[in-house]
């Protein structure tokens, strides 16, 4: 996850913000506010909005909270 750039955006349902942002940058990965071309995936939440649109635009993978729980599970998490 070293390297990677995430951004979370809408209401998460298991997981709140705080503590996805806190077990992402546990593995190394950054969390950025805004979508860019740098982003390597949004975490789309429900209601997510304009950063969903962005992203869309700009191709970033986008993964739903239960994809970002399984990928923290896969990294040990």
């Amino acid at each position: 996850m070293a390297g990677q750039t995430f951004v979370i955006t809408g209401t998460l349902s298991t997981l709140n913000r705080n503590e996805a942002k806190a077990q992402l940058q546990a593995l190394g990965a950054k969390v950025a506010g805004s979508v860019s071309k740098n982003t390597s995936f949004l975490v789309a939440g429900d209601a997510a909005g304009s950063k969903l649109t962005k992203a869309q635009s700009l191709e970033v993978p986008i993964l739903d909270e239960n994809e970002l729980i399984e990928l923290l599970k896969e990294h040990g998490l």
